[in-house]
């Protein structure tokens, strides 16, 4: 895996040659992409999707990596998805730049990139929704209502546009993995879903698009929720099991950084994100929400017995 500094250089050096003889295509309507893809179905080879909304930074990368190893086909999509926004959040400030993520793709040996307008992907009466009924609504969801019921739509959406075999996306966006994995489950879709462990920038903040959003103060301070995280997987690999003990130690950390506004420490259990309470004695998973400014970032970090 590429170091952060390193994935900088490289993105400077973006005129290598691409392993494969055929150019990336780029397409941004539904019918070009399944006319496409039937092509590669035809011939019998298997097809990775990543989904992604753009302004992609190593995390992204690294699944379109983790798609090129085990696929013969590779489909990233680049949509800022508005259905998942609420009324006050950043869809209007969300970082956009499709060149520079073309050629990031591109140099990755990316097949094909899905651009799709807001149109396309919502055209004019669309009224079905998909919504997990009950992991939709706690955690992030309590803090985002309808968030999630906008990312399983869009997925869902374009799982049926890609008929992937395989789709990527990262487990810093724990709840977002879990939701996406229950969603299949429920309605047999025929994909499998592949997680990929969190990238990180050199002083541990997760990697994600809106930490260009951070004030150069702010992204001195936001390393904190990884300190944190560091602290309460201490503490348990010393054998410590109680719940009240790990999100003391939590958020004593993150409170020690002023710049920083917590909104939710939770610690649940890692396989279906049910409540812990008392001593866990089954592997759990902290989720962290941590607000600097008008920027919410989120972390997470599995805790093994």
């Amino acid at each position: 895996m590429l170091s952060f500094d390193k994935f900088r250089r490289r993105e400077e050096a973006l005129s290598r040659q691409r392993f494969e003889d055929q150019p990336m295509k780029v397409i941004s309507t539904i019918a070009g992409l399944r006319a496409a893809l039937k092509d590669e179905r035809r011939k019998g080879r298997t097809i990775g999707l990543v989904p992604t909304m753009g302004y992609l930074h190593i995390g992204h990368l690294t699944l379109v990596r983790h798609s090129r190893k085990s696929c013969d086909v590779t489909v990233a999509s680049i949509f800022v998805n508005p259905t998942q926004f609420g009324p006050n959040e950043d869809l209007a400030t969300y970082p956009r730049d499709l060149d520079r993520d073309l050629k990031l793709l591109e140099a990755e040996g990316v097949d094909y990139v899905f651009t799709p307008d807001v149109s396309e992907i919502y055209r004019p009466g669309t009224e079905t929704i998909v919504e997990t009924t009950h992991l939709s609504r706690i955690l992030i969801g309590r803090l985002r209502p309808g968030h999630f019921r906008g990312v399983t739509t869009v997925v869902t959406k374009l799982f049926n546009i890609v008929q992937p075999d395989r789709a990527f996306f990262g487990e810093k966006d724990y709840q977002q993995l879990a939701i996406i994995r229950r969603m299949v489950a429920d309605l047999d879709v025929p994909v499998e879903i592949v997680g990929v462990p969190t990238v990180r920038e050199a002083d541990g903040l997760a990697c994600s698009s809106r930490n260009a959003l951070l004030t150069p103060e702010d992204r001195e301070a936001a390393p904190v929720l990884s300190k944190a995280l560091d602290a309460a997987q201490g503490l348990a690999a010393g054998g410590e099991r109680s719940v009240v003990a790990l999100r003391r130690v939590i958020v004593d950390v993150l409170k020690a950084e002023p710049r920083g506004f917590v909104e939710a420490v939770d610690i649940r259990d890692a396989a279906d994100l049910s409540k812990v309470a008392g001593k866990f004695t089954k592997p759990v998973v902290v989720l962290l929400t941590v607000r600097f400014g008008k920027v919410r970032l989120i972390d997470q970090r599995v805790i093994k017995i």
